[in-house]
């Protein structure tokens, strides 16, 4: 939970991809799907590696497992998009992203890959990649606006 340290700490590349890292992808697409959230990054569950999965499909059960993923382009045109995390319950804002990204990243077969992200799956994705280098939604936020947000959930955290 905020302000946990390993939230703040830039997580460690992986050098390849194992049957353990597919274990972990496992239990990562288990606990987004209880939260239940689009996305998740293993630092958000204490485990210091580059890994996400990202899942916004209407049905489920489409989650992409992403290992070192980086942004290789991202379009001009912006979305707004309320976001939030399960590392800092009851609040959420309005952050604008880039409405489409391509990203390189190591896939289950342990292949470096390139997928093109649009809109919601658009939006997961960065927040991961966020999560990934120590950063949380709220620091998109002008000075202000993350102030009063964390003085909010402090309040509901009593």
């Amino acid at each position: 939970m905020w302000p946990h340290p390993a939230l703040r700490t830039p997580a460690e590349r992986v050098p390849e991809v194992t049957d353990e890292t597919c274990a972990i992808w496992d239990e990562m697409i288990e606990a987004m799907e209880t939260m239940p959230g689009v996305g998740l990054a293993a630092v958000q569950l204490g485990i210091m590696q580059r890994l996400a999965v990202v899942d916004a499909s209407d049905e489920r059960g489409q989650a992409v497992c992403m290992a070192n993923p980086e942004v290789l382009h991202a379009s001009a045109k912006l979305r707004d998009h309320e976001e939030a995390s399960p590392n800092l319950p009851g609040v959420f804002a309005k952050v604008s992203r880039p409405r489409a990204v391509t990203v390189r990243f190591l896939n289950r077969d342990g292949a470096v890959e390139e997928k093109d992200f649009v809109g919601l799956w658009a939006t997961s994705v960065q927040h991961q990649i966020d999560h990934l280098a120590g950063k949380m939604y709220f620091d998109r936020l002008s000075k202000t606006k993350r102030d009063m947000l964390l003085r909010k959930a402090k309040k509901q955290g009593r």
